[in-house]
């Protein structure tokens, strides 16, 4: 073993430092030597340093660190030193064997050198095949890079407009119905609590497949009238069918797991997992027989939280094309300067409603609408229930634009959103679709 890959990792990096501007042959050994450091990051600032070089003549060394049995950070530095030279005869003969690597680390960095000759299309028609494959983020890259027509953009100029035609309306009726005749690109922010598989307040589902099903197609409406790169944010937890009888036990379905797979294949892409945390009297008690007889295997420990699943709708631009989109009054007028979560688990108490059995606290809607909108943002609730994020969407200047298929409820939403009156339209869905006449 050579003794420059037996030194200290404080050694190795002194020598690295001392040998780091390669006036000589002797220096580029001992750089080269480091490169077999057993510390990683000793391995990688070396090839980083010799990268400076772009020595072609050391091609051949770099491809033994790609193709040898080193840690994935050394092979990976060991390709960008290769994509840094920018040099179309080693794009071809070295980058493009490597879209085969087995670790997809290796071909998203010798995509990244590769990518610098878009222009010539001996590389270009390589690239796009990778469309298919295996790596989701491979995927994705090229998808962005080669397939622009596939994202489903608005302008610019567009963004930041609420159509006149769904801005402060609320409408009794189908919400599948409803949006369906919403044009593409409408859409700011959408919050919800879907409907539970148990709620017979609303429909009765066949199956739990029909019900998730169900919930797909709105949500596949919903991703195709949400403006590019803007938020979806499902409130969802398991939930529990009762026994049907002594004999048989209860059962308990995964809803936001469930759902969770089904929004990603539309598009949505995940963002966060927000627990909402409620206090423990508040919600029903499942420990209550383990407590009593402590035998093992009986633990059911009392659910005190939801979640709130936060999505983004697909788009090959950074969140910072949607802020620069609006106004700089608007976004400073936007700006949460008072307390924020600092964390994915928010603790708020629940509320009840004499209507209606499941209630978003205003403080949950108010951190949502505050944290994932502009103000004069369009917010879309496909059902609303007792029209709580609606209150609160207003009182935060955005609009509102909001259906609910139950008519006791669409009744109690009148009432809790009285003090609003005159900015809103509260519409039958017949009325709606024959454009408000």
């Amino acid at each position: 073993m050579k003794l420059m890959e037996t030194l200290s990792v404080q050694k190795a990096k002194q020598v690295l430092k001392d040998n780091s501007n390669l006036e000589n042959d002797e220096q580029i050994k001992i750089v080269k030597e480091l490169v077999f450091h057993e510390n990683t990051e000793i391995a990688v600032t070396a090839l980083k340093i010799l990268g400076k070089l772009k020595d072609k003549e050391n091609v051949n060394f770099y491809l033994t660190i790609i193709n040898g049995e080193y840690e994935e950070k050394v092979r990976k530095e060991a390709v960008s030193v290769l994509g840094r030279m920018r040099d179309y005869n080693i794009a071809v003969n070295y980058l493009l064997n490597l879209l085969d690597d087995r670790n997809p680390e290796i071909v998203l960095q010798a995509i990244r050198g590769l990518l610098v000759f878009k222009s010539k299309t001996e590389i270009t028609d390589t690239l796009k095949q990778l469309i298919n494959h295996r790596n989701e983020i491979v995927r994705d890259i090229i998808e962005k890079e080669f397939f622009p027509n596939s994202f489903d953009f608005d302008t610019k100029k567009d963004h930041s407009i609420v159509k006149k035609e769904y801005m402060n309306k609320i409408i009794n009726g189908d919400a599948l119905k409803i949006l369906r005749s919403v044009e593409n690109n409408s859409i700011h922010l959408t919050f919800t609590s879907p409907p539970y598989y148990n709620a017979r307040d609303y429909s009765i589902y066949s199956s739990y497949e029909e019900y998730l099903d169900f919930l797909e197609e709105v949500f596949s409406e919903v991703y195709r009238v949400t403006k590019d790169g803007r938020f979806l944010i499902v409130n969802t937890s398991p939930i529990i069918i009762p026994r049907v009888g002594r004999k048989y036990s209860s059962k308990r379905y995964p809803i936001p797991y469930d759902l969770h797979g089904r929004l990603v294949k539309q598009g949505w892409e995940f963002i966060d997992d927000i627990i909402w945390v409620k206090p423990e009297a508040s919600v029903k008690n499942r420990i209550g027989g383990f407590q009593q007889f402590r035998k093992p295997l009986m633990y059911k420990p009392n659910a005190v939280t939801e979640q709130l699943m936060v999505y983004r709708k697909k788009s090959n631009r950074l969140i910072d094309w949607n802020i620069r989109a609006y106004e700089d009054e608007v976004v400073e007028a936007s700006k949460v300067l008072t307390d924020f979560e600092t964390t994915n688990v928010w603790e708020i108490d629940p509320v009840y409603d004499k209507v209606h059995s499941a209630v978003f606290p205003k403080k949950l809607c108010d951190n949502v609408v505050k944290y994932y909108s502009m103000k004069g943002d369009l917010v879309f609730d496909p059902f609303v229930g007792s029209g709580t994020l609606a209150k609160s969407a207003l009182s935060l200047e955005r609009k509102v634009f909001m259906t609910e298929i139950s008519k006791e409820y669409f009744e109690r939403i009148m009432e809790n959103l009285s003090d609003y009156a005159m900015e809103l339209e509260f519409l039958d869905e017949e009325t709606f679709l024959q454009g408000g006449k």
